[in-house]
Formats: C-alpha cells, structure tokens, sequence
C-alpha cells in the first residue's frame, strides 16, 4: 500500500502508472519503459529490511493487485534475489486462494483463506459475504486435501482460523474468542496445529483474548481520514453490519480498545485454552508424522457433522455439531487421549 499521504515518489520518478489501478490507487509500475529503476528500488528495499534487520523473511500483502506484464515477474525476480542472502530467508505471498502459478515463481510459500473459511462458517454459523459459498465438513475436508490435488506440496501453504485481516475486517474486531464457546476455540485449534500445513496463529488466539482488534488509523488529512471513516461503513454493508456498529477508525479509543489484555494469561480459560495450544504444538514438534508435507487421510460425515483426520499416529476426530475435539497419539502417549 503505498499512500494515500506521505509517500512522494512520484516526485522523483515515474513509480506508478494509471495503467493499472489497485484498490489503494495507481499501481506501481513494474512494467513500462522506466520500470528498471523502480523494480530496482522496491527489490532493494525489501532487501534492506533482512540485510540490515535481520528479518528472517518477508510477507507480500495482496499479490493478487501486483501488476506486471513483464518477464521475469517482479515476484519471481525478488525471491531469486532474496534466495541469494547468505542463510535462508523466505518469500510468503498473501493470495485468498491458491495459486500454484504463484508458487512456480520460486516463493516459498502463500497464505491461504480456504481452512480458515470452512471452519469459520462450521463454527459460527456465518453465511454472508465471502462465507456463502461454505457451510459443510466436506469443506474442511477439500481446504485439506486441495493443495495435493494440485500437485502442490502442503508444507508451502499457511493455514490458520484467525488472522488480522479475517478479525479486523469485521465492524466490531471480534476474535473467533468472542463468537463461539471454548470447546469450538479447541477444534480449531487442533485443526489447525494438526493440519498438513505451517499453521500460524493470531497474537492472543493461543489464550482466547477476551478484547477485539479492530481496524484503526491515524491519517492527519482531514479529507482522508473522512474517507477511511466512510470507506469502512460502505465495506461492511454486505454482511448486515450496521453503521452504527463500526468503530471510527480515526478514534484514539479504537487502538486502544485493541489491545491485548496480558493479565488474562493467568486466569482460566484462558489460562487453559493456552495450555491446550502448547500442548498441540508439543504434539507437533514431537511427531514427525504432524510436521508440514507429511501423510494426510480425512473422512468425514456430513449427516453426524463429524470429520476425521489422521496423519500417520495422530488421529483428530472433530464434532462440529457439539463443537468438541479429540486428538489421540495412537500406539502410544496415553496422556493424549
């Protein structure tokens, strides 16, 4: 996102172009006939942040709005030059849904909506927007076994059932913590660690935080402030959301409503719900089964709303209909029953 105030580069060069249009205004321009310099400059100042900050990899925010007719694609172009660092750095896309063209420009990996959507609507219940096309296990079941199918390695996808863009889309910022009861945070949360992919979690969704994170800003045009403020009112009409319900983005108490509450760690459920999440990935770093690309079987049952997943010894049986979970470590580990 580049604007819409304090950014200048279009008065030292031809950054953007008109060309192309993104939801945030003109694309930069990777393509047109002074892009060397400009492809130039946005490679080198990703490097700069794992040169000079030692950031272990970079996350690329909406891919899909990346325009560029040329070849090598600036994608592919940035994770060769990332690739050649002198230890091992990561390229991760942001992309609802899975794109294996993407994943041949030589990334490491993408972020993917699919499990997170299916196991939204089985949990909550919401059918608006984006959510209308899930509401079945056989869902869950697809979001699962969809990367094999095509011929992409499961160890390249990041799984999750929160992130800050499905929590702080919504008008009010509510966490899954918020919308459904303790034994659902569990189901997902084995879902999740127990999948075939990176799993990633959301800062407080290992202890449920109990406060919201909502969408706030800090423009000081008074002209673009308005327009996020109404902007966010006009984005959420689709779902039902009244007006009324959504924050002002420019309120000082909407970033501070946001944050995380720490002393909930200490108290139950909290204190619990973080248990279980360390336990799981306990689970996962123990198993060589539970790791990222290993074996992979789902069975699921639509009339009980039920679906099994096992990978080699672990077995997680899900009751989406009562919202429970048990993970079992076959052959072994009695204390995981």
């Amino acid at each position: 996102h580049l604007g819409p105030e304090g950014n200048y580069l279009e008065r030292f060069g031809p950054y953007l172009t008109t060309r192309h249009l993104t939801p945030w205004g003109p694309a930069v321009d990777y393509g047109g006939p002074d892009s060397r310099p400009v492809r130039d400059f946005v490679i080198e100042n990703a490097l700069a942040w794992l040169r000079h900050y030692h950031l272990d990899g970079l996350r690329l925010d909406a891919v899909h709005a990346i325009v560029d007719p040329s070849r090598p694609h600036i994608l592919e172009e940035l994770a060769a030059r990332v690739h050649e660092l002198d230890r091992p750095r990561f390229v991760i896309a942001e992309k609802a849904s899975l794109d294996p063209a993407l994943l041949a420009m030589g990334l490491d990996g993408q972020w993917v909506d699919h499990l997170h959507h299916a196991l939204h609507v089985l949990l909550t219940g919401e059918r608006d927007s984006y959510y209308a096309p899930y509401g079945s296990v056989a869902d869950v079941e697809d979001a699962l076994l969809n990367p094999g199918r095509l011929g992409v390695d499961p160890a390249r996808v990041v799984a999750f059932a929160q992130n800050h863009d499905q929590v702080g889309n919504r008008a009010r910022g509510e966490r899954l913590s918020q919308l459904v009861d303790l034994g659902r945070l569990r189901l997902a949360a084995a879902v999740v660690a127990c999948s075939p992919f990176v799993p990633m979690l959301f800062m407080g969704e290992e202890w449920g935080a109990g406060t919201p994170f909502l969408f706030f800003s800090d423009h000081q045009d008074a002209g673009i402030a308005h327009a996020t403020s109404a902007g966010r009112v006009n984005e959420f009409k689709e779902f039902g959301w009244r007006p009324e319900d959504v924050p002002d983005p420019q309120a000082l108490s909407t970033f501070e409503r946001s944050r995380l509450d720490w002393s909930e760690v200490g108290r139950e459920p909290h204190r619990g719900l973080l248990e279980w999440h360390r336990r799981l990935l306990r689970l996962r770093r123990d198993t060589p089964e539970l790791r990222a690309g290993g074996p992979l079987r789902v069975e699921c049952d639509e009339a009980a709303r039920t679906l099994v997943l096992v990978r080699g010894s672990v077995r997680v049986a899900c009751d989406f209909a009562r919202g429970r979970v048990a993970v079992e470590k076959l052959g072994g580990a009695p204390d995981w029953e």
